[in-house]
């Protein structure tokens, strides 16, 4: 949607790309027309050829099916000067998928045969409190963390996955969002739960695959940010055996409340473990390394940043997609369980 690819908030879009294993006939943004994806974003695997097209007549050559919102704005909700766009798209026969929380079913009426909206961000049916089930798996059930709002815990997350496989481990992943739900077409929309079933709807998740080794849970939110609800029912819910903690680099305040600090890193460490574990209440959590959002910082200041916090912190710590996620999942492999 316009001036939406190339900022923050196109995040679901970026998500798509990099992940989805649906083709990508197109990126719609006019104020980006007449591009690529690697003209705006030089990342490789974000599918840099894909054409940005500025007009639905453009879209509609390029034989889609379906037009996935590739936004994640503050609030989640629909853009009022988009709704009338968007139902010209629905009209000329698009499915939708939609991750905002304003629902589109029943606001565009009835829809051609094979024609659908996927609002995917609606409480699941049948959910109870959580009860700390998860904590009896034999499992490791490595949660990821981070010091504020949209700093890469999906990515990592999935790139850790990715990386576990590779060394011969059997794993899941556990969607907490609307664009790990979109990429894995299934999860949890925490966001979309009411916080009494928050920590059994992600139980719920992570009971379903006792059998693999490794299930690595999406993280959402941060309990730096005033604003995030998030933590407790994702360390509740899945019971974590290990932590990933995610950081950007050079932050030191949150992006959107600038007024608030981010404890020093080994603190932020220690106040996850010790909430995580609860005096020994619960399986004892560590953090396994660290995963470092770049920040649009050229390589050699990323190498240096994670070098600074390696020798700080003692631990693995990389940027997962251009160091690749291997060195945090051979930490998970040397870790002995307390």
């Amino acid at each position: 949607m316009p001036g939406a690819f190339g900022v923050d908030f196109g995040k679901m879009g970026y998500g798509v790309l990099r992940y989805s294993a649906n083709p990508v006939t197109c990126v719609y943004d006019p104020n980006q027309a007449g591009k690529r994806v690697g003209d705006v974003l030089p990342d490789p695997g974000l599918r840099p050829e894909t054409p940005i097209v500025g007009t639905l007549e453009e879209v509609l050559a390029t034989g889609p099916k379906a037009v996935v919102l590739g936004i994640a704005p503050s609030g989640g909700l629909l853009p009022v000067e988009w709704r009338e766009e968007l139902g010209r798209w629905v009209s000329a026969g698009l499915s939708v998928v939609n991750g905002l929380h304003d629902r589109l079913a029943e606001a565009f009426g009835a829809l051609a045969e094979g024609q659908w909206i996927w609002d995917l961000r609606q409480e699941p049916g049948g959910l109870a409190p959580g009860t700390g089930r998860a904590a009896q798996l034999k499992n490791r059930r490595v949660l990821m963390v981070g010091a504020d709002m949209a700093i890469g815990k999906m990515t990592a997350g999935l790139e850790l996955e990715r990386a576990l496989r590779a060394l011969g481990k059997t794993t899941a992943f556990v969607a907490t969002g609307q664009i790990g739900i979109t990429i894995t077409g299934a999860g949890v929309p925490l966001d979309a739960v009411r916080v009494d079933y928050a920590s059994g709807a992600i139980e719920r998740e992570v009971l379903r695959y006792p059998e693999r080794e490794f299930v690595i849970v999406e993280g959402q939110g941060s309990l730096v940010h005033p604003g995030s609800t998030a933590t407790l029912p994702l360390l509740r819910g899945s019971m974590p055996t290990d932590l990933v903690l995610c950081l950007r680099v050079g932050q030191t305040h949150l992006r959107r409340l600038p007024e608030i600090a981010i404890p020093p890193v080994n603190e932020l460490i220690r106040i996850y473990e010790e909430l995580a574990t609860m005096s020994g209440a619960f399986p004892r959590a560590k953090v396994a390394g660290i995963a470092l959002h770049p920040g649009g910082f050229e390589a050699a200041e990323v190498d240096r940043a994670a070098q600074h916090l390696h020798e700080e912190t003692r631990l693995p710590v990389v940027d997962p997609i251009g160091h690749g996620a291997r060195p945090l999942a051979e930490a998970l492999l040397d870790r002995v369980m307390e």
